[in-house]
């Protein structure tokens, strides 16, 4: 795989999540097994976050070795400490079951670029 396919694919696992975020936060609880979120406007700007990421995402892919870095914050990073978050809060909250697919997926795509970054310097 390379660097460009696996920042396309990781802008377009971003957008999937961004949009339900933003437009139906309620429903995405829900479907987590998760409480509604009070406020709402705390789900919508993790939305606005993963819509962020994957606007960079995008950017990133039409010059891939140009804009690397952007690769090692988001894709290692904030995905890297984002997997650990979701795991931590599992084991210390009891966060639902659900959110370790998000630490899997997450986890899974920080291993990843990491691994084409370094293998690509």
């Amino acid at each position: 795989m390379s660097l460009k396919t696996l920042a396309l694919l990781s802008g377009i696992y971003d957008l999937a999540l961004a949009w339900p975020l933003l437009l139906a936060p309620e429903w995405v609880a829900g479907l987590a097994g998760a409480p509604a979120p009070v406020p709402v406007i705390n789900a919508q700007l993790n939305g606005l976050f993963t819509l962020t990421l994957a606007v960079g995402y995008f950017w990133a892919a039409r010059a891939v070795e140009q804009r690397r870095g952007y690769l090692w914050v988001a894709g290692v990073l904030a995905k890297g400490l984002g997997a650990l978050l979701f795991l931590l809060d599992h084991w210390l909250r009891h966060s639902p079951a659900s959110f370790l697919l998000f630490a899997l997926s997450d986890g899974v795509l920080a291993a990843l670029t990491l691994a084409l970054l370094l293998r690509n310097r």
